[in-house]
């Protein structure tokens, strides 16, 4: 009988570990049926900057959508998943060059996960120093996993030259990324790999591709950022028009 509370006690202390608690490096969120979200954090211009991805559990293995920007949390990402769900993690897909996207390819591709990227970021990731996938996607891809179905899609330049985005039209549900902000946001965010001009007509095609989204899943806003794809078309309406003055 001890030895059993203690495996439970042990259980639980695993899953406080696991991203649970406030403050912690690593956090796990349920967004809808078997959707999650993850949150890493880093330090950008000495500031602490949390970053989201996602991963979705099939009956064919999890899917990942982007790997952690902390390092350290590569391992109890896998950890925190295989404990929370009695899975693997059997694919991630980075959705641009940036290393709080493509950070920890190199590694999960170690462990047996196929990652992927489109062909564009990997030339990104190459000229960049970054980490680079062992797929390749040459153009807008559906993938079908499991019971799930969804698409890559590559609308054009924004927050970089080569961001897509992740559409699930079943199930209306939206990844971003980091070329939509969300509706707190006062600005597009860092722009120094941007297309300015071309950014508000690439958020329409997002808008007319991905209708009606029930959920919309950000990069750097937490939770489901529903109004955050029109405020951003507005943002970057604005940021243009500023620019052709």
């Amino acid at each position: 009988m001890r030895c059993s509370l203690l495996s439970v006690i042990f259980v639980f202390s695993l899953i406080k570990t696991f991203g649970q608690t406030e403050g912690s490096k690593l956090k796990i969120s349920h967004i809808a049926g078997d959707f999650y979200g993850y949150t890493t954090y880093n330090i950008y211009e000495g500031s602490k900057i949390p970053a989201n991805g996602m991963y979705l559990v099939t009956s064919n293995g999890v899917v990942m959508f982007d790997t952690p920007w902390d390092t350290t949390q590569f391992q109890p990402l896998l950890d925190s998943i295989k404990l929370k769900h009695n899975k693997a993690v059997v694919m991630c897909i980075a959705t641009h060059w940036h290393s709080d996207k493509t950070a920890g390819l190199e590694y999960y591709q170690q462990q047996g996960i196929k990652t992927y990227t489109t062909f564009l970021t990997d030339e990104l990731s190459k000229i960049n120093n970054k980490k680079r996938a062992q797929y390749l996607i040459d153009n807008d891809t559906v993938f079908n996993i499991g019971q799930y179905s969804f698409e890559t899609y590559y609308p054009g330049e924004g927050h970089t030259t080569d961001n897509i985005v992740i559409w699930f039209s079943k199930e209306k549900l939206l990844y971003g990324g980091c070329l939509v902000k969300g509706t707190d946001a006062e600005n597009l965010g860092y722009l120094g790999d941007a297309n300015v001009t071309a950014y508000e007509s690439t958020l329409r095609k997002v808008e007319a591709k991905c209708q009606k989204p029930q959920f919309i899943i950000l990069s750097h806003s937490e939770g489901n950022e529903i109004n955050s794809l029109a405020h951003s078309i507005k943002m970057a309406r604005k940021l243009r028009s500023k620019k052709s003055r």
